[in-house]
């Protein structure tokens, strides 16, 4: 892990280099930059992280403006308002700055998990990653302050997902993603509108009141969502690694949040990882079955070579499960997926 030590510095740049950009693009779509570099360097790739911006750089904006500072007293009324994703980032900047980062976490986590739908799930993931690195090696301050951005875009992009019934479950995580109904009319709508046609989500892991136990269920569901990405990605490549790096950027905050919180964790990523596979789940999977044998490593690299921000991210969350089912959902989405350019 290249988090400390000589070259760490070069995640410090890249994370310095992209805050002078916005979270988004295009006014919806996610600057996923800061996710990618944080996963080339937690797999030793330290060296391309340089590299890989100069290639996403064309797919970045300037840092948005402000609109009113967010404050103790207003900031319910700014929660989930994207026109305040500046202010909502220097609120977090100075409380960071203010607190150890640890306690605003712990503030702010039961506020905004009920809101992680935003964005695509996007700002959670952001959210994992920087905690990911804060607790693997030095807490410099471009590292809080990337806590503090994505922290920022969360609140931004806040919205909750109501009115969901239901539906019968099963015991397993992979059986419940199996028993998830798809949306009517999947070939059309972004994210927003086909989240607002999901209305019912089997019922699973709803009676654990345990934080270990919430603690392998949420294991248990990054597991099942990677497996199945080998044989339903073809539903949306894209989109549907979210239901696995969703409840991973979860799974992987766990240990910097007081136990107490890890159960609410664990209903909110069941409900992201189930929904993402609600909206974009193909009619019927495909077989497939690792090209080869294949070490971790290798197949990092082959995400590193293909160079799109979702198949690295979603490798990173493979190589987490680490067994050989998720090594071949990786590989399936090098093979998916249209490399960066």
């Amino acid at each position: 892990m290249d988090h400390t030590g000589g070259t760490a510095g070069t995640l410090d740049e890249a994370l310095q280099r992209l805050h002078a950009s916005g979270p988004e693009r295009l006014g919806r779509l996610t600057n996923h930059a800061p996710m990618a570099v944080e996963a080339l360097a937690a797999h030793g790739r330290s060296g391309a992280v340089h590299r890989w911006l100069d290639l996403y750089a064309p797919k970045l904006e300037e840092f948005p403006g402000t609109v009113e500072t967010v404050t103790g007293d207003n900031w319910r009324e700014a929660l989930g308002d994207p026109r305040r994703a500046a202010d909502w980032i220097a609120y977090f900047g100075r409380e960071t700055e203010e607190r150890p980062w640890r306690d605003v976490l712990a503030q702010w986590w039961p506020r905004l998990l009920p809101g992680m739908y935003g964005g695509s799930t996007h700002p959670v993931i952001r959210v994992g990653h920087a905690v990911r690195t804060l607790l693997s090696g030095d807490e410099t301050e471009p590292r809080v302050a990337e806590l503090a951005h994505g922290l920022g875009y969360w609140a931004a992009r806040h919205r909750p997902v109501t009115g969901v019934a239901p539906l019968p479950g099963a015991a397993g995580a992979a059986a419940a993603l199996d028993a998830v109904p798809p949306i009517p009319d999947r070939d059309s709508g972004g994210f927003p509108a086909r989240l607002g046609r999901v209305t019912g989500l089997p019922v699973w892991a709803a009676g654990v009141t345990g934080p270990d136990e919430a603690h392998r269920r949420l294991t248990e569901l990054v597991r099942a969502a990677t497996h199945r990405y080998a044989t339903h990605g073809h539903g949306e490549e894209t989109m549907l690694v979210h239901a696995a790096t969703a409840p991973n950027a979860v799974l992987r905050t766990l240990p910097a949040l007081p136990r107490a919180l890890w159960v609410p964790g664990l209903r909110a990523a069941w409900t992201a990882s189930a929904a993402v596979t609600a909206m974009y789940a193909p009619d019927a999977p495909v077989a497939y079955e690792l090209p080869g044998t294949f070490a971790p490593e290798e197949v990092f690299e082959r995400a590193l070579a293909h160079g799109d921000e979702h198949v690295i991210k979603f490798t990173d969350t493979a190589l987490d499960v680490g067994d050989e089912r998720a090594l071949a959902a990786a590989l399936r989405a090098v093979e998916l997926s249209v490399p960066l350019a």
